[in-house]
């Protein structure tokens, strides 16, 4: 019996079938439309996002056959705020996607009214418009009239994780787990519940928010008549980061992997403790177990990394495709003294500036459209290294393995190899935040017995080994935080 994985992701959704050898039988893919109605505004259709799924999940089923599915796993992209309707399932205004910064202000007058220190101390995170909790806020004050029927009961409040169990059971569950609640400022991290001190501070309504539920296990059961004719269990959950950790195998502590998706992420496994950060990463939850132990991740997040070379793309024009630059950037042997800074939506990990704007430097008459797409390469390897350069002693990378979209890139791995010093790993199914999607699912029905069944089903497909002179990349990582240092604070 194979799995359905739903990977809900920031510019469309991903429907594939895992079988029990961890393979992929089918997929189906379908993109959704990207919003900004305002500068730094990011916003998605919460409908879009559901006739997405649809569609995904119509294609891999074209593929495969739908009496062979046992269970259903979803993953999603994380931080996104939705509102709906408990009844019709239709939502009052557009969802307010995770790398929107509108609420730079709130944060800043949560930060001068004295709370930052407290909210790290029970989330884990920072006081950024990147989590969930200052954009409820926003929505509080400056859309009042649809705020108060989240008030009276009418309006769910969730993550897209919740959306679309409710969109796919008719809105018989109000569900999330903790990888997604983790990421909302309104979750207590090490007693692993919804927080009354957070609730208050914020505003939000205990009933509005979601049950926090398992990461794995019959969860709920999708409704036949919504969601394509399937009656299947839900059976796992987990925003798309820690899904990519579970995915990769990252079972034990120390467990370290890097997804290139719209942004990336770089998580490593620190087990049952919350570890702290003073050099800007987060603490947040990778998943709970049936029996509700709690596993942890430190995790340094970085916003647009793919998206820039969606940039180069859909903005500039100056390749036809994403697969595309790895042979254009490949016709020069550097970026000719070219930076690129793609703080597109400002900074996250280890800056943390949301008035940080994209910065080109470096350009000289002999610049090239060649240079440019390898700069945007690189400057996505310095951002995973100025993660890196941060993590504590005892989670120290020795090797990094990598996954997304952008893994498929020899030479991108090969200069992020090349700038950490340390082996990158790619294995042979890079999407492995679908992957990790189908083994929660597949781990809570049955399908695979144990997290060692799991593990043996991960392949490696090649690893690269650093190369070249280590003072010289530290030169080219010293001339990249330069000009980091420059993009920031701009938009004051």
């Amino acid at each position: 019996m194979s799995v359905l994985a739903i990977d809900a992701g920031t510019t469309g959704v991903t429907a594939v079938v895992v079988t029990p050898e961890g393979t992929i039988a089918a997929k189906g893919y379908q993109e959704f439309a990207q919003h900004f109605p305002h500068p730094g505004w990011v916003e998605h259709s919460p409908e879009e996002i559901w006739q997405a799924t649809l569609e995904a999940t119509r294609a891999a089923l074209k593929e495969h056959d739908a009496d062979d599915l046992r269970a259903v796993g979803i993953t999603n992209q994380r931080e996104t705020v939705l509102l709906w309707d408990r009844e019709t399932l239709g939502s009052p205004r557009r969802a307010i996607v995770w790398q929107d910064r509108r609420t730079a202000d709130i944060c800043t007058r949560l930060r001068d009214e004295g709370h930052e220190d407290r909210i790290r101390e029970l989330t884990g995170l920072r006081i950024d418009p990147y989590f969930s909790g200052t954009k409820l806020v926003w929505l509080a004050e400056n859309e009042p009239n649809t705020w108060a029927l989240v008030g009276e009961g009418r309006y769910a409040v969730g993550t897209v994780d919740s959306y679309l169990i409710a969109r796919m059971t008719r809105g018989t569950w109000h569900v999330t787990d903790v990888s997604n609640a983790s990421r909302t400022l309104l979750f207590d991290l090490e007693r692993g519940e919804w927080s009354d001190e957070l609730r208050d501070l914020f505003g939000v309504p205990r009933d509005a928010l979601p049950e926090v539920v398992p990461s794995w296990g019959e969860i709920a059961t999708t409704d036949p008549r919504t969601f394509l004719g399937l009656e299947l269990p839900i059976a796992g959950i987990a925003g798309d980061q820690q899904s990519a950790l579970f995915g990769q195998t990252c079972f034990e502590v120390g467990g370290s992997k890097c997804t290139y998706g719209t942004g990336s992420f770089i998580l490593t496994n620190t087990g049952s403790e919350v570890v702290r950060s003073d050099a800007g990463l987060l603490s947040t939850a990778a998943w709970k177990s049936p029996d509700g132990e709690l596993t942890y991740a430190l995790e340094g997040a970085i916003f647009v990394t793919g998206a820039a070379v969606q940039w180069l793309r859909d903005g500039l024009h100056i390749v036809g495709s994403a697969a595309e630059t790895e042979a254009v950037a490949a016709t020069v042997a550097d970026s000719g003294g070219v930076v690129f800074v793609p703080a597109l939506t400002g900074l996250g990990a280890p800056d943390w500036d949301p008035h940080a704007r994209g910065l080109i430097v470096g350009i000289t008459r002999g610049t090239t459209r060649a240079h440019l797409v390898r700069a945007t390469l690189e400057a996505i390897a310095h951002e995973v290294r100025d993660v890196v350069d941060t993590l504590p002693s005892r989670t120290a990378l020795t090797t990094l393995t990598v996954d997304g979209g952008a893994s498929a890139n020899d030479l991108l791995c090969q200069v992020q190899a090349d700038l950490l010093g340390v082996q990158v790993e790619r294995p042979r199914i890079v999407e492995t935040t679908a992957l990790g999607a189908a083994f929660l699912a597949g781990l809570g029905t049955g399908v695979w017995s144990s997290t060692d069944d799991l593990r043996e089903s991960w392949q490696l497909d090649r690893r690269f080994d650093p190369a070249g002179d280590r003072e010289a990349a530290d030169a080219r990582h010293a001339t990249w935080r330069d000009a980091v240092e420059r993009a920031k604070g701009w938009d004051r």
